[in-house]
């Protein structure tokens, strides 16, 4: 097995939307591309298994930006996972997500940057050694596999519960480890989809919470989910001049401790201000989105 820091030239997502396009749907390729961040090419869940030679043909023919392209693959060990990677190999593209990822080792045999998959009882267990993998760069996490994989019914209370439409708590502690592991190993993590594409106060608040969070992205399953994804994910403009204040008044104050409006700066508010100027300075030239309506 091979460990290592984050890789000095690791692809790291251009922009927080991140859309799911069934790869036998070649011409929805670039209409994804256009409406997104990043285009995930899904062979898997999104694919027939009668289809899948149809989608490997079809993602070989029609290539993309491999700048802001993913493919998913099938889990490792089965033969669709094999012959996906044989079909990659005649594209362009350097990155893959392997879906239900639960070991290491099938990490580094992709040979290529890897966003590992956690959607299983099993890679949940694994995820700290998992995100550890040499080729792994990042993370994201599933609830309907994993719920699938306790026997559940389930991800999210369901509407006549007092937490009707939020995730059950197994889900919740599998996206946060998915979170703690990602940042202990240097990794960016993506938040799981929102399958009610019409919940969009729920979606709305979900990015919220993974911008809190720390999370990079969100992936999505609609082109209408994307400019809320962009919306929540861009630090406001008052977001940014209190950072702005923060990280110049640590300057002014040579990283002792001070106050802004009553409020205390020490070195982990600093930290959480850098964050912000930094994620508003890489959403720079991503389309700005509408705004987030209020959950």
């Amino acid at each position: 097995m091979h460990f290592d820091s984050q890789p000095a030239n690791a692809w790291t997502p251009p922009g927080p939307a991140m859309l799911f396009c069934p790869a036998d749907r070649p011409e929805r390729y670039q209409k994804a591309l256009d409406r997104s961040d990043v285009v995930i090419l899904d062979l898997e869940d999104a694919v027939s298994p009668e289809d899948r030679v149809t989608a490997r043909e079809a993602l070989v023919a029609n290539p993309l930006d491999p700048d802001r392209t993913i493919v998913r693959i099938n889990p490792a060990g089965t033969g669709d996972y094999r012959r996906d990677l044989a079909a990659i190999g005649d594209t362009n593209y350097r990155v893959v997500m392997q879906a239900k990822a639960e070991d290491v080792d099938s990490i580094i045999d992709t040979a290529l940057q890897t966003v590992a998959l956690i959607e299983t009882p099993l890679g949940a267990t694994r995820v700290n050694d998992i995100a550890a993998a040499v080729n792994c760069i990042g993370l994201m996490w599933g609830a309907e596999d994993l719920v699938a994989g306790l026997g559940g019914k389930s991800s999210r209370f369901g509407p006549s519960e007092e937490r009707a439409g939020q995730y059950r708590d197994v889900a919740r502690w599998v996206r946060s480890s998915v979170r703690i592991a990602a940042a202990a190993h240097g990794r960016f993590a993506v938040d799981s989809v929102h399958l009610d594409i019409n919940d969009v106060d729920g979606l709305v608040a979900e990015v919220r919470d993974a911008v809190a969070l720390g999370y990079t992205a969100t992936a999505c399953i609609h082109p209408s989910q994307v400019d809320h994804i962009r919306a929540g994910y861009r630090p406001s403009d008052d977001e940014v001049e209190w950072a702005r204040q923060v990280v110049d008044g640590s300057a002014e104050h040579k990283g002792g401790v001070f106050s802004i409006d009553g409020q205390m700066i020490d070195g982990p508010v600093l930290r959480q201000a850098e964050v912000v100027l930094a994620r508003a300075e890489a959403l720079e030239n991503v389309p700005a989105g509408e705004p987030a309506a209020e959950a």
